[in-house]
């Protein structure tokens, strides 16, 4: 047997050309590099030691990329892209310039679609089956799905949709990482799952229900008969009922069962639904023991795993929301959390341990997470809905028609709003004031740091109507935590500096770099709290006072905070020159938090920059009036 090395797989034709005991060792390596470049880059880790032999026996069974390979979410799909010639650009995962870390259209032609939101998948592999058939192309196409995406209704939507799309070929594959959903993976299931998916099985449904169908009743005793044997050793009812054909559960680890069954279910073609259980974590004993800690590390060394800080870093807003959610909650019990399976990205960790009566993860099932908070608010009850700001983009039908047009009592805690970093475009928080603001009875807070982020949760809390929060991922910039749960008026911005000529009008953290570059400028610094409602009265008195205006906001530019401020001087008559600073309409790609906001100009100094050349004529007045008055 010749010897192999991962160094000398480049592309999966590759890997077709190797024995089964090959595969095993270029598996066993895989997982090492898949270790080794998450522990350099940071990542995604739990999830794609848990893919590696699934990734190896798609590549090996299917021909890809003329056979579409979809990974669903996409944080599984490292060891797809090792595989696949990116091997050496790992080192750059996530990285500005370098490559993303879920599948990308324009990054390879193996990665058939782009995903990072959950659920997709499936539809999207539907509509290439379709397009392959009526194009008479005899392709597979393959949905990778985990357990926790199959919560959603998109992907039960679009296993009913396939389940009447006549001679399409499509393989949904279940990856199902939670070894308790299942029962036990014993050589049982393995036989039968290679039974049924092979063609002597298939062959002989046929001819039976050929056979059969001149005698109703005693092909549907057939019919009957057949269901409740698979039912025994397999939950295949739904997915069959669905239309599918159902295999499994199978040992995701497990090469020796992993590629025949494959290999059946493409030569069978059709609708096919395989089942296979894996671990998070798999092959990596840290990881293993808590998948939880490893699914999205930084940096790390792998043979001492992840440590805590010697200094206790700075206060997260995520943080932030944890305290007060729990303060809250036990100051009131009408206080009931919902998030979407975000409970510890979102800080609901302590609120399930301390309130778990009144704690509702609904899974990644964002629009019901939002009716079904309409739904509590609708009795008395005062429901906080804790989701990222992305994923909220997926309820917005619920968010206008089931709260807001019925003015309902429901607070949404808007988490990674703006820039995301590492996680890119699919994960940006660039768009929620845009689309929120525009929402009749929404009220829009945005929070200038940590105590600003408590003082404006509560606020929005106690306000009798639909309310969003939002706050940027990572830490604050250190200010003083009050305990109290105080509030502020709604609509009410305060002014952090007096200056000159110009006022900058501060929405959100951004603030922070306005108060910067305004000692620069001299300039008056507004932190205006509100988007929805705009403090009116502060702003026609600001601009009785400067010559010039500039909105700071960290949130797409088009429709947003400073498009309000624009909107209130043309209903007002105020004829003063704004500049407004943000994103520009175009997608952001991934990188490194800070050093995106400076290259978009929205840090201290690009600010100072972008101010003087807009203004350098209100600027050079204002020295001339201030040498004049010395």
């Amino acid at each position: 047997m010749s010897i192999v090395s991962l160094d000398r797989i480049n592309s999966p034709a590759d890997l077709r050309v190797l024995n089964r005991a090959q595969l095993k060792q270029i598996a066993a390596e895989l997982r090492e590099f898949v270790l080794q470049s998450v522990a350099k880059t940071g990542g995604h880790l739990s999830s794609n030691l848990g893919t590696v032999e699934l990734t190896v026996a798609l590549h090996y069974a299917f021909n890809t990329p003329s056979d579409r390979l979809i990974w669903d979410v996409g944080h599984q799909s490292y060891p797809h892209k090792i595989l696949t010639g990116r091997r050496e650009q790992m080192a750059s995962l996530r990285q500005q310039g370098g490559i993303s870390g879920f599948p990308r259209r324009c990054e390879s032609e193996y990665d058939a679609f782009g995903t990072a939101h959950s659920s997709t998948s499936i539809s999207a592999a539907l509509g290439m089956a379709v397009a392959s058939r009526n194009a008479g192309i005899h392709r597979q196409h393959i949905a990778v799905i985990g357990d926790g995406a199959m919560t959603a209704g998109m992907a039960f939507e679009a296993l009913n949709n396939a389940g009447v799309t006549p001679n399409v070929n499509m393989l949904v594959i279940l990856n199902d990482n939670d070894m308790s959903i299942s029962p036990p993976v014993g050589a049982l299931n393995h036989y039968f799952a290679r039974l049924l998916s092979g063609k002597f099985y298939a062959r002989a449904k046929h001819v039976g229900r050929s056979v059969l169908q001149h005698v109703p009743p005693v092909l549907e005793l057939a019919r009957r008969f057949e269901g409740h044997a698979k039912g025994m050793i397999s939950p295949a009812t739904l997915f069959e009922e669905l239309g599918f054909n159902y295999v499994g559960p199978i040992d995701g680890h497990d090469l020796d069962v992993l590629i025949p069954t494959l290999e059946n279910l493409r030569d069978l073609g059709g609708l096919q639904f395989l089942h296979v259980v894996t671990r998070k974590g798999q092959g990596y004993k840290l990881a293993e023991a808590d998948p939880v800690l490893y699914h999205g590390p930084g940096k790390f060394d792998p043979s001492v795993g992840i440590t805590k800080p010697s200094t206790p870093p700075k206060l997260t807003f995520t943080e932030v929301f944890s305290r007060w959610v729990c303060d809250m909650a036990q100051a009131d019990k009408r206080l009931y959390a919902i998030t979407p399976a975000m409970r510890e990205g979102s800080g609901l960790v302590q609120f399930e341990k301390k309130f778990p009566t009144r704690y509702f993860d609904v899974g990644i099932a964002e629009q019901h997470a939002v009716t079904f908070a309409a739904g509590l608010a609708c009795e008395r009850t005062k429901p906080v809905v804790a989701i990222y700001s992305t994923f909220l983009q997926r309820a917005y039908d619920q968010l206008i028609h089931d709260v807001a047009l019925q003015n309902l009592d429901v607070t949404f805690a808007l988490d990674r709003a703006g820039i995301v970093g590492a996680d890119g475009a699919t994960h940006a928080g660039n768009y929620d004031i845009a689309y929120l603001r525009c929402v009749p009875n929404m009220v829009v807070a945005t929070p200038s740091d940590e105590n600003e982020a408590r003082l404006l949760l509560s606020t929005c809390y106690q306000h009798p109507g639909p309310a969003a929060v939002r706050y940027p991922r990572g830490a604050g910039c250190g200010a003083t935590m009050s305990e109290a749960l105080d509030t502020v008026p709604v609509g009410r911005g305060v002014v952090r500096r007096e200056g000159r000529s110009i006022a900058l009008l501060g929405f959100g953290t951004l603030t922070q770099e306005a108060l910067q570059a305004a000692r620069q400028l001299d300039a008056t610094v507004v932190d205006m709290r509100f988007v929805k409602p705009l403090d009116e009265a502060l702003l026609r008195s600001l601009a009785d006072k400067h010559d010039a205006f500039v909105t700071i906001e960290d949130a797409a530019v088009m429709g947003g905070a400073g498009s309000a401020v624009l909107e209130l001087f043309a209903r007002e008559g105020i004829q003063k020159p704004v500049l407004q600073l943000g994103f520009p309409d175009e997608f952001i790609d991934h990188g490194d938090q800070k050093a995106i906001l400076s290259q978009l100009g929205l840090d201290a100094a690009g600010i100072a920059a972008s101010v003087t050349q807009r203004f350098s004529n209100v600027l050079s007045g204002t020295n001339r009036a201030r040498a004049h008055a010395q």
